[in-house]
Order: C-alpha cells, then structure tokens, then sequence
C-alpha cells in the first residue's frame, strides 16, 4: 500500500510538471499591450460637496490652473499620460 502511494504522488508531480509548468511560459498578449493615445498631461480635480470630478484634457498646466480658479479644485498629473501615438498596423498593398 506504500508504494502505490508513492508511485502515485511521483505519477501527480510528473504530471502537472508536464502540463503546468509549460503554460508558466508561454508567450502572453497581455505583455505586448501598448497603452492607448492620451496627449493630455494635466488632470483639473475639482472639489465639492458631491465628490467633485476630473477633468484629463488640458496640455499645459496653465490650462488646468486657469480652469479651476475660482471653482475650487487643483491640478494633478494624468497618471494615463502617453504622448506616443498608438502603433499602426502597416497595410501591405496586394500582389
């Protein structure tokens, strides 16, 4: 009855060592996702009673300052800032 134990646990561990462990490193298209377009640097984070809001579309600082002055509120660099444009995909012209 030992034995049968053990040949069973090394028959699991050759197992799941074989089906496992290739998924672990397999290519992912989630690690080659690019970021989509977002120019805008600057978020406007307005303040009130209701929570405020957020405003990610100013391209100068002075933009967004000018904008919460008087209303309440402050600027805040947009964490989703990327001044790349997304890649195109290149189509190949027919043969």
């Amino acid at each position: 009855m030992r034995l049968a134990t053990l040949l069973f646990a090394v028959l699991v561990t050759a197992l799941v060592t074989v089906l496992a462990v290739p998924t672990l490193f397999a290519p992912s298209s989630a690690l080659a996702y690019e970021m989509p377009y977002d120019p805008y640097p600057w978020c406007a984070v307005y303040s009130g009673d209701g929570g405020g809001g957020t405003n990610c579309g100013f391209l100068t600082i002075q933009q967004c300052r000018d904008t919460v002055s008087g209303i309440g509120g402050f600027c805040a660099p947009n964490q989703f800032y990327n001044p790349r444009s997304a890649a195109r995909s290149q189509k190949r012209a027919p043969r």
